[in-house]
């Protein structure tokens, strides 16, 4: 099934592509595969990455939008990737950057787009646990840049993934949040002071 791609605002789009048209930013990138990239380097696939910073037992906190990421495709597969940020003055280029990220966010949205219902794409990043994931939204008329995960929404955890969580396996989010809560939740150790 298509996945439903937000929009992203247009002035994140435009200072990605000024980024990508400018020498200068390329160069202070220091990313090899997007200086050795032999097509033209575009952006494609924007997600809205959202930032989820306290999961307890009883249930998650909101999210918080951190900014958009796009894919910088250059030939049949992403080389790298440019993050935007909000600033006082409104959507701001903030970096490219490489690594396995990359590839294991390709490689989710193509996972996605075989399963059988519609879904939003966002980014999910879980800070405490170094953990980001592919959020499966299923509510297609949401904006992208609010809300936070129904039960229902599937998390696809991207390589790297913490130990003991499997990458690349779809998990529904009222399934995978109490198993994460459990490991950001400090252990209390007999006799010690609460």
């Amino acid at each position: 099934m298509p996945l439903h791609v937000p929009p992203a605002p247009a002035p994140a789009l435009r200072s990605v592509l000024t980024a990508l048209g400018s020498p200068t930013a390329v160069r202070e990138a220091r990313i090899p595969a997007l200086h050795a990239a032999q097509a033209p380097a575009t952006p494609e696939l924007p997600l809205p990455v959202h930032v989820l910073d306290r999961i307890t037992p009883a249930g998650i906190s909101a999210t918080r939008l951190a900014g958009w990421r796009f894919l910088v495709r250059s030939g049949d597969h992403a080389v790298a990737a440019a993050e935007t940020r909000l600033t006082p003055d409104g959507w701001a280029f903030s970096h490219f950057f490489e690594g396995p990220y990359v590839a294991s966010t390709e490689r989710a949205l193509r996972q996605a787009e075989t399963l059988p219902q519609p879904y939003q794409p966002r980014l999910l990043s879980m800070p405490s646990l170094y953990m980001l994931t592919l959020w499966l939204h299923g509510d297609l008329s949401d904006d992208g840049a609010a809300g936070h995960p129904a039960a229902t929404d599937l998390l696809i955890p991207l390589t790297p993934a913490p130990p003991g969580v499997p990458a690349h396996v779809p998990h529904r989010v009222a399934d995978l949040l109490p198993v994460l809560a459990h490991r950001v939740t400090p252990v209390r150790l007999l006799g010690s002071p609460a």
